[in-house]
């Protein structure tokens, strides 16, 4: 077997690795540490820094069906986040996604998953948890055609427990996104996090656009991740300008 064989394998691999990171129902073990800088917070212009650890999970439960687990838990340090309020540093509140996926795309090609979503109340400081238990239902759709994933997540959660000074949770997130992975393994993202809080009747809204490239440590599939975002709407005591993101995430395909 040629080397130029070996290598040109060896990319296609990588690339169809980092293809199916663009999809949020591959079923594909990641965990993803996702690092993010916003600033702008309330009328001390404070800073936030979250690491989100984004374990996904896929579990077989038949020859047709798969259960897809995707989990949030955020590391939070931020700083004058509600006017003069000093530093907090620790957890956040974490979010539990379970999708119901076909294992086979359907008609089109699509590619779809359904299924609950959970809001845990974690938070280990006042000012990092919303101190409420919620739940609600969450939905993928998307496409992949050649070197194009394009598709929308969403999902809405209501609080449902927790204590009654704190606000109630009735929120709407949205996700549109569409990427582009070349032969070599690179992927360009563009996508909003949107949110819509019904209580305060206020938008929150993200636009990110990320490069990615996923490359071997030995024999440990990694994908490096770095970009902007663009806060194009947000509440009045919310962040505003430029932000930064970055990940890393390691991938354990089925041998």
């Amino acid at each position: 077997m040629s080397a130029l064989f070996v290598g040109a394998s060896a990319h296609a691999q990588e690339a169809d690795l980092a293809k199916q990171l663009s999809n949020p129902v591959a079923s594909l073990i990641s965990v993803p540490f996702q690092f993010n800088y916003d600033s702008g917070f309330g009328p001390n212009d404070g800073d936030k820094v979250t690491l989100n650890i984004q374990p996904v999970l896929p579990i077989s439960l038949n020859d047709d069906w798969n259960l897809i687990s995707r989990t949030i838990l955020p590391v939070i340090w931020q700083d004058d986040i509600a006017g003069p309020s000093g530093s907090q540093f620790g957890l956040g509140d974490t979010s539990q996604s379970l999708f119901f996926s076909p294992k086979a795309p359907g008609p089109g090609g699509i590619i779809w998953g359904v299924g609950p979503i959970f809001l845990l109340p974690t938070g280990t400081d006042t000012l990092l948890t919303g101190d409420k238990w919620g739940a609600g239902p969450t939905g993928v759709i998307l496409k992949q055609s050649g070197h194009w994933t394009y598709g929308m997540l969403a999902n809405h959660i209501w609080s449902f427990a927790g204590p009654e000074a704190r606000p109630d949770v009735n929120a709407t997130f949205l996700q549109p996104f569409i990427s582009y992975t070349t032969p070599d393994a690179w992927t360009f993202a563009l996508n909003t996090e949107s949110t819509y809080d019904w209580t305060a009747e206020t938008w929150s809204v993200p636009i990110n656009f990320m490069v990615s490239k996923l490359v071997k440590f030995g024999e440990q599939p990694v994908s490096l991740q770095a970009g902007v975002r663009y806060w194009a709407e947000s509440p009045d005591s919310g962040p505003d300008g430029f932000g930064a993101r970055a990940s890393i995430t390691f991938l354990f395909p089925k041998k």
